[in-house]
C-alpha cells in the first residue's frame, strides 16, 4: 500500500472517531489512538509494518511543534501573576509522581517481571527511571473539556490549568535527565564525576541551542511585515525542522531544544501572539490527528498483555503520587482547603507529550530491549487516564462547587 493512500487512511479515521469520542464524552485523543489501534498491522493488516517502522519523520516533526506549543505556555509575566501557588503545586505534583512510580517499580519489578538475561541495574532500574520521568505530565484537555461544557471556573479550575502547563514542561526536563541516567546504567557505563556531568552539559547545551533557534525565529519575524500567514507558518517549521535536526546530529536532547524555542518566542518574540494562535488553528490539529494515530499503531499487544499488570501499577503509583505531591504543595502554598483537597483529581489525565516522550525514547539504540515496553506501557496507560481523567475531574470540580450548569455547593474552604 502506497504512503498517501496510508496517510488518508489515517487522517480519515482518526478524525471519524475524533469526532465520535467526543459525543461520546471522551477526549478527541482517544479516537485518535484507537484509530491507529485499528489501523495497527497486528490487528487489521491494512497497514503495512514497514510504514510504521519508516514513520519516525512524522513522529519527530509532531514532536517539535508539541514541544515548542508547551514552551509557549511558560511565558514569564502569566507565570508570575499565577503566583507561588501554583508553581509549588506543579513541582509537588510532578516531582512525586516521578519519584513515587520510579520507587515502586523498582521494587516491584524484579519479582514481577521476568524479561530475559535482565539484571537490576542494566534493565529494571533504568525502566524505572525512564516510567517514573513519564509519570510527571499532565494532559489537561480531558479537564478542559469538562470546564468548558459546564462552565467551570474557580480556583480549582484555574489552578488545574496552571499546574498542568508548568509539569509539561518540568516532565520534560525529568525525562532528559532520566534518559541521560538511564543510558549510563543500560551501556553499563561506570560512574564516575565525569559521567554524571556529562548530561548536565548535554542538557546546558540543548537549552543553548534552543535559545538561538528562538533569537533566530525572533530575528526573521522582525522583517516579516504584512506577508501572509502562510509565511509565518513555513517559518515556523523551517526553524523547528533546522533545531531538531541540529540537536539529532549533535547528540543533544531535541524535545528539550525544541521547548526552548517556545519559551524563547513566547517570551522574546515580538509576533508571539500570532505565532502560538497560527500553531492552535492550523498546524496542531493536523498533527494531533497524525500523531496520536501512529501512536496507536506502534502498540505491541504482546508486550501489552504481558506487562499489563505494570500499566496498572504505574496509573495506581501515579495517581498517589499526583494527589499526595498536590496537596504537600498545596499545603506548603498555604492555599484552601478546597484548592488542596480536588486539584489533584483535575491533573490526573495524561497523554500527548508522554506519548511523545515513549516514542522518542525509543530511537534510542541504548534502550532496544526495553523500548517496546515502555512505548506499550505508556500507551496502555494513557487509554485508561484517558477514560478516567473526565470523570475524576468532573467530581473534583463538582464537589469543588465549580460546575455552574450543576450548581453543587462547594465543599469547605
Amino acid at each position: 500500500m502506497n504512503t498517501l493512500l496510508v496517510v488518508g487512511l489515517m487522517l480519515t479515521s482518526g478524525i471519524v472517531l475524533g469526532e465520535l469520542g467526543e459525543k461520546l464524552g471522551f477526549p478527541r485523543v482517544t479516537g485518535y489512538i484507537l484509530a491507529g489501534i485499528l489501523l495497527n498491522p497486528e490487528i487489521s493488516h491494512i497497514v503495512p509494518i514497514s510504514f510504521v517502522q519508516t514513520s519516525e519523520s512524522i513522529t519527530n516533526v509532531s514532536l517539535a511543534i508539541l514541544t515548542f506549543s508547551v514552551g509557549g505556555t511558560l511565558a514569564i509575566g502569566p507565570l508570575k501573576e499565577l503566583g507561588k501557588g501554583i508553581a509549588f503545586i506543579a513541582l509537588g505534583e510532578a516531582e512525586l509522581a516521578a519519584l513515587i512510580v520510579t520507587s515502586g517499580l523498582l521494587i516491584a519489578l524484579p519479582f514481577l517481571a521476568h524479561i530475559q538475561g535482565a539484571t537490576f541495574i542494566g534493565t529494571y532500574l533504568p525502566l524505572a527511571l525512564l516510567l517514573g520521568a513519564l509519570a510527571s505530565p499532565t494532559d489537561p484537555s480531558a479537564t478542559l473539556a469538562v470546564m468548558h461544557q459546564y462552565k467551570a471556573k474557580g480556583p480549582v479550575s484555574f489552578t488545574v490549568m496552571g499546574a498542568a502547563a508548568l509539569d509539561d514542561a518540568l516532565g520534560i526536563m525529568n525525562f532528559s535527565i532520566a534518559t541521560a541516567l538511564a543510558a549510563i546504567f543500560s551501556t553499563h557505563t561506570a560512574l564516575h564525576v565525569g559521567s554524571l556531568l556529562v548530561p548536565v552539559g548535554l542538557i546546558g547545551a540543548s537549552i543553548g541551542l534552543g535559545i538561538v533557534g528562538g533569537l533566530l525565529f525572533h530575528f526573521a519575524t522582525r522583517t516579516l511585515h504584512n506577508v501572509p500567514e502562510g509565511i509565518y507558518i513555513v517559518t515556523i517549521i523551517a526553524v523547528l525542522a533546522l533545531c531538531y535536526g541540529l540537536a539529532t546530529l549533535l547528540g543533544l536532547d531535541q524535545l528539550l531544544a525544541t521547548m526552548t524555542v517556545g519559551i524563547t518566542v513566547v517570551n522574546f518574540g515580538r509576533q508571539r501572539d500570532r505565532i502560538f494562535r497560527l500553531i492552535e488553528e492550523y498546524m496542531e490539529p493536523l498533527v494531533f490527528v497524525l500523531f496520536f494515530t501512529i501512536s496507536g499503531m506502534y502498540l505491541d499487544f504482546s508486550v501489552l498483555l504481558k506487562f499489563f499488570p505494570f500499566v496498572l501499577l504505574f496509573v495506581v503509583l501515579r495517581a498517589i503520587g499526583k494527589l499526595s505531591g498536590t496537596f504537600a504543595g498545596a499545603s506548603l502554598a498555604h492555599t484552601t482547603h478546597t484548592v488542596r483537597r480536588y486539584t489533584g483529581w483535575g491533573l490526573l489525565p495524561q497523554g500527548g507529550i508522554v506519548i511523545g516522550l515513549a516514542l522518542i525514547m525509543r530511537q534510542n539504540p541504548a534502550f532496544s530491549d526495553i523500548s517496546n515496553i515502555i512505548v506499550s506501557v505508556t500507551i496502555g496507560a494513557t487509554v485508561i487516564h484517558e477514560l478516567i481523567g473526565p470523570v475524576t475531574s468532573k467530581l473534583a470540580l463538582q464537589k469543588a462547587g465549580e460546575l455552574r450548569d450543576l450548581g453543587h455547593r462547594t465543599d469547605g474552604q
